[in-house]
């Protein structure tokens, strides 16, 4: 039998139950690796859209060069059949547009190289030089000139300079090489003359109490700074480089008008002149127009523009360049930074 004392000193006790606190303990680890597992996909799954947003890229670019290397070649092929085919007869059309430097379409550069081309084709009767231009460097119109009197000589066809709304200063110089200059009763014409402009801020600084340091390794090296004084030598050398231009720019015109100029004290002074006037003063032959004058003068009436020009294929590498330098600048600065 029990003793009843073993009742009294040993009071009732609960089993310990150990299964609830191991099934929270499977529980928890059961989340971390449920964690883990959904972690790591995320991570495969965003290294795997980096992978295929890679390879898209690459694989626009490479279509995007090779679109352009399509187009070049297009443009290159159809420029080079039109010019290089033998053609019905037909009037050559050369565009002097805008100011004359060698940065623009009317560079020398352009100008002769369109020049040769039209007067090379064996179908061209004559060239004519269609001009619009207030004038620029006479440099760059100086050798368009040569280039028009050797490729007289060199294919004996008659090159005519067409006016419409100006023909100044160099675009004149340029027009005086053609063998007859037609322009509308309205156009400007002649500025024969020779400038070289600025601005002097020399009093104005004296007057806000301006110091100007400039520095230089030859006593005239700074003379056309606007915020130095000029001397008076300065200026006689500029006025004499200045006369002699000028000089050469009248030997041109008299060499290409000839005895058609009329006796004018002002023909040289640099004014200019309306087109009816031009042709009154023998600054011009008559009033025509591109039509008239392939119709009527070159007996051809049909005319073929071989004017140099900027093509969508030159545009888009010159934008596709200037993208590709500037995402390449922001990505080395970028890489700087991080560094």
């Amino acid at each position: 039998m029990q003793d009843p004392q073993d009742k009294l000193s040993k009071p009732d006790e609960q089993p310990v139950q150990t299964a609830p606190e191991s099934g929270a303990g499977t529980a928890a680890m059961a989340a971390q690796e449920s964690w883990a597992r959904e972690t790591l996909e995320k991570l495969a799954f965003a290294q795997l859209q980096e992978q295929q947003t890679a390879r898209r890229w690459k694989l626009g670019m490479r279509l995007a060069w090779l679109g352009i290397f399509v187009v070049v070649l297009w443009q290159l092929f159809s420029f080079g059949s039109a010019s290089t085919s033998p053609s019905f007869p037909h009037t050559a059309l050369v565009t002097i547009v805008g100011e004359i430097s060698p940065d623009t379409e009317a560079s020398a550069e352009n100008v002769m190289s369109a020049m040769r081309t039209a007067l090379e084709d064996p179908g061209s009767r004559a060239l004519i030089l269609l001009i619009n231009s207030p004038g620029g460097s006479p440099v760059q119109a100086g050798l368009i000139n040569d280039e028009i009197r050797r490729l007289r000589a060199l294919h004996n066809k008659p090159v005519y300079a067409v006016v419409e709304e100006s023909c100044a200063s160099a675009a004149y110089y340029i027009a005086v090489a053609a063998d007859q200059i037609f322009v509308d009763k309205a156009s400007l014409v002649g500025s024969i003359g020779v400038l070289m402009d600025g601005f002097g801020f020399t009093g104005l600084m004296d007057k806000l109490g301006v110091e100007r340091r400039l520095m230089t390794a030859g006593e005239n090296k700074g003379f056309l700074d606007p915020f130095s004084p000029q001397t008076a030598p300065q200026r006689q050398h500029a006025q004499a480089m200045l006369d002699q231009i000028h000089k050469q720019f009248i030997e041109a015109v008299r060499k290409g008008r000839g005895e058609r100029l009329k006796d004018n004290p002002e023909m040289f002074s640099g004014l200019f002149w309306s087109g009816q006037q031009a042709v009154d003063l023998g600054l011009a032959d008559g009033l025509g127009s591109i039509d008239g004058v392939a119709r009527d003068v070159v007996k051809a009436p049909d005319v073929i523009d071989y004017t140099q020009r900027e093509n969508v294929a030159e545009r888009l590498v010159k934008r596709f360049g200037v993208a590709v330098g500037e995402g390449s600048v922001r990505a080395l600065r970028a890489s700087a930074t991080m560094r």
